[in-house]
């Protein structure tokens, strides 16, 4: 599938503090559409199509390790966003399907890796999630599929976190989903919820709530992140749940 290298990354929005680095990561491969015809009499290339379509999809990085620093992330040896923090969900990035070199580093240290893998993209939107602790050696990177649709998924990257339920007004939507799983997306009217966490089968149990409001149209991922029970040397790591929109519906809040 020839894709222009004018179209092949770039940032679509800067949200959260994070920095978008202002360079184009370029598809694998020839790309013969680059090439242009000497320009006609009024100084217009011969080839020049219609404007480029808008994006299709999109990757985003989601920093949910707790012990970890402030990471840069690299596409094919390109640094793509910068000094992400703990807790940071960057912006979706314009990716053209192919497979890609996905490097995860310690901010302002490239040879601090923590990540090096190939990571394989179509057109849809992604989201990369950063779990598990680099201490422990479950350091790893989540590569989820986002949803257009009105629906919520739960992702589990809370690494001392048992098997967790999470359920809305009493009712169960996610059971018995593990550190380092993500559910299905579910159905879920619109409408103002109050999600509580819970060891997987203990409903009374509850160790994390938090109030949010469910739009029409519109896919979430509910994240539960952080510690039950911080470390003495790390801060501000306490267990919770952080949702954000995913797909077409992130695009729209960052805009």
């Amino acid at each position: 599938m020839p894709v222009s290298r004018r179209t092949a990354m770039k940032a679509m929005g800067v949200a959260g503090g994070l920095a978008a680095v202002p360079s184009t990561v370029y598809a694998r491969g020839d790309h013969p559409d680059d090439k242009r015809e000497p320009a006609d009499e009024k100084g217009k290339p011969a080839n020049d199509g219609p404007p480029e379509a808008p994006p299709t999809g999109g990757v985003r990085v989601a920093h949910f390790s707790p012990d970890a620093p402030n990471v840069d992330i690299l596409v094919d040896g390109e640094q793509v966003l910068a000094d992400v923090a703990y807790r940071d969900i960057s912006p979706y990035l314009e990716l053209a399907p192919g497979t890609y070199q996905v490097t995860i580093t310690a901010a302002g240290d490239p040879e601090a890796v923590v990540y090096d893998e190939e990571v394989t993209v179509e057109n849809a939107f992604y989201t990369l999630a950063a779990i598990g602790e680099l201490e422990a050696g479950t350091f790893d990177v989540l590569v989820l599929t986002d949803a257009g649709s009105a629906v919520v998924r739960l992702a589990h990257a809370a690494p001392d976190a048992p098997a967790v339920d999470v359920s809305a007004a009493g009712q169960p939507l996610f059971e018995n989903v593990a550190f380092g799983e993500t559910s299905e997306y579910v159905a879920v009217p619109a409408g103002d919820y109050t999600l509580d966490v819970s060891p997987a089968g203990e409903p009374g149990a509850v160790v994390a709530s938090v109030d949010v409001t469910l739009e029409l149209a519109t896919p979430y991922t509910a994240a539960a992140v952080g510690y039950l029970d911080p470390p003495a040397d790390v801060e501000d790591r306490e267990f919770e749940v952080l949702l954000t929109p995913d797909g077409p519906a992130a695009q729209e809040a960052e805009n």
